[in-house]
């Protein structure tokens, strides 16, 4: 059978016509979908870059309604409406994501995390605890844990932060021990006292290096009228913690005179003083000086060694100037002007407080506050 090259010859030129034409069909279709949404979303775009989120706003939504199958025009509008505080329009678009049957399971996971944002920065604490339980075994769930253990915090659910600390720390998205041993001593001071000690030698264990499982621990065996062993504990913290003897100071050397261990709680406070002079140190001192001039006398040694105001102040308490009057004025107006020297800052927020915190009332971090007085950082 011989072969007609005719028809290659027709064919040719028919291909190519018809190639061309599809060509054309294609550019025409991507014009018209560069014409609906992508204008209103590069308008969106360069609002936000000129700080215009109302514009912005308007823009997106106007990108969402010429197609509404586009997940990333929702996120970005969601996003924004809650970074302007309208948290029940970023809900209803989050919420709407999530009832769509098209979305994939990553983007189902992404609308589930934004969605539980929403509901926290709202203040819905249930709802947002609710929402970032669903994402348990998803690439959100460290995010999600960091989230729930701040709900906790604020809500004071320690049973519930020492759960989930627990599974923070396990997984290996950083050390949570010390947090986990204040939420112990949390949950030791509304406990009975023996559930009480049981949770606070399970927190020294936990962070033998944080000082607040011992102290509450000594407190509590002060108030059984355990003064010699609220001493050993006090004794032991100061030892392998010494950082922490300027808040020790205190408790030690009440219990010291509780149960006749001067001596050994002296020489604990003079070991420290000398490495390190401190207020809360040398008040220690002076108070277990049986000798009233010698102990008066440690302040003048302290203001000799280190500038201190608060020194000052306590030295001349105890001095009798030969004008009463003007004693007490003089005492009165460094009173007052010690006042600030004596408090504790934050050294995360620089947040002052008269007593020392183991978590600031103002950030709401944890062992934010150094042992050492305003006067002495």
């Amino acid at each position: 059978m011989d072969f007609d090259l005719s028809w290659v010859l027709w064919g040719l030129p028919i291909a190519f016509v018809l190639g061309w034409l599809a060509s054309r069909l294609d550019l025409r279709q991507l014009r018209i979908e560069n014409r609906l949404a992508p204008k209103a979303y590069f308008r969106g775009l360069n609002f936000l870059l000129n700080e215009q989120q109302d514009q912005a706003i308007d823009a997106f939504i106007e990108a969402v309604q010429n197609d509404p199958d586009t997940s990333e025009l929702h996120f970005a509008l969601g996003n924004l409406f809650r970074r302007r505080g309208e948290y029940e329009r970023a809900v209803r678009v989050h919420e709407h994501l999530l009832s769509r049957g098209d979305l994939s399971r990553a983007e189902r996971h992404r609308a589930q995390h934004a969605l539980a944002l929403d509901f926290l920065k709202a203040g819905l604490l249930d709802r947002a605890e609710e929402a970032l339980r669903k994402l348990e075994g998803t690439a959100y769930e460290s995010q999600a844990l960091l989230a729930l253990l701040s709900i906790y915090e604020r809500t004071r659910d320690w049973s519930n932060a020492s759960v989930t600390a627990r599974k923070l720390d396990a997984s290996g998205h950083g050390n949570f021990n010390g947090r986990l041993a204040h939420y112990l001593c949390e949950q030791a001071s509304s406990a009975a006292p023996e559930e009480a000690v049981e949770l606070l030698r399970e927190a020294m264990t936990i962070a033998p290096d944080v000082a607040r499982p011992r102290m509450d621990l000594a407190a509590l065996q002060r108030r059984a009228g355990e003064s010699a062993l609220a001493f050993e504990t006090l004794a032991d913290l100061a030892q392998s913690v010494p950082a922490s003897i300027p808040l020790v100071a205190r408790p030690l050397t009440d219990a010291a005179l509780a149960s006749a261990q001067s001596d050994k709680a002296t020489q604990i406070l003079l070991a420290s003083y000398e490495l390190s002079p401190s207020i809360d140190v040398l008040e220690g001192i002076v108070a277990l000086e049986p000798d009233p001039a010698i102990a008066r006398n440690w302040y003048v040694k302290h203001l000799e060694r280190e500038p201190s105001l608060v020194a000052a102040t306590r030295w001349l308490a105890g001095e009798k100037l030969e004008d009463e009057t003007t004693h007490a004025s003089v005492q009165n107006a460094l009173e007052h002007a010690v006042k600030p020297l004596r408090r504790y800052r934050c050294a995360a927020c620089g947040f002052e407080a008269k007593q020392h915190f183991w978590q600031c009332p103002g950030c709401q971090a944890w062992d934010s506050y150094p042992a050492r007085r305003v006067e002495e950082l």
